[in-house]
């Protein structure tokens, strides 16, 4: 005889009602409607931002721009380093070839600028000599290695520095030694004299001369200077 198996019967649980987290139908429903709403906006996704395709932008294409004309290069170079500054030709040279101005273009610029006045190293080096003599107390041989260093001609640096006057040079040694005749006070005569005449030998003023301004000045202090050499 076969015996049945018996199944439970299925109960009765009624309509399922939705709930929240705390068991409240009405925060289900609210939940609901949010989550739907927030379903609805997520659909309206951003679209993604454009790629760069490979094509160049203003400022890439700038930098692939073939470089201006040498020449005008050149020029604008030379006007602004002349600005507020004289500048003598070999130092505007000096700054195109620092530049990598081929020298062909440099020199058709600098050519030009002579021609218009605008590079004119005679007048360059007798400014110069009238400034650096008042301003700083050098002497002629202290000017025309200046100016050499600066690519003036010779021809030049002797017409500038034969307007400075030997009885103008020899002035300005004796301010200068005054100046400095304080602070040498202390000291025995010979030290005064090395520390004075060295002063004046660095601004370029000749031995003999040197000494001489020097002698008169201790001589004018009182200082025994009889049995000094006399300086030629």
């Amino acid at each position: 005889m076969t015996r049945r198996t018996e199944w439970p019967a299925p109960q009765e649980t009624g309509p399922v009602t939705a709930t929240g987290p705390g068991g409240d139908p009405g925060e289900a429903e609210s939940n609901g409607r949010a989550g739907r709403r927030g379903r609805a906006r997520g659909s309206g996704r951003r679209r993604p931002e454009p790629q760069d395709s490979g094509a160049s932008s203003p400022s890439r294409a700038g930098e692939e721009a073939p470089q201006a004309d040498p020449v005008e290069r050149a020029r604008a170079i030379c006007l602004r380093l002349l600005t507020g500054t004289p500048r003598t030709r070999r130092q505007l040279a000096d700054a195109l070839r620092a530049r990598d101005i081929p020298d062909e273009a440099a020199e058709e610029v600098l050519d030009r600028f002579e021609d218009v006045g605008l590079i004119n190293d005679g007048a360059f080096a007798e400014a110069w000599v009238e400034s650096r003599h008042h301003g700083r107390g050098l002497a002629r041989r202290a000017l025309a290695r200046e100016l050499r260093t600066k690519g003036v001609d010779g021809a030049l640096i002797d017409e500038a520095v034969a307007r400075l006057a030997t009885e103008q040079e020899e002035n300005t040694a004796r301010e200068l030694v005054a100046r400095k005749l304080r602070n040498t006070r202390g000291l025995d005569r010979d030290r005064r004299i090395r520390r004075l005449a060295g002063m004046l030998a660095r601004k370029g003023y000749p031995e003999g001369m040197a000494l001489r301004v020097v002698r008169e000045a201790l001589a004018a202090e009182g200082e025994e200077t009889d049995d000094l050499d006399e300086p030629y």
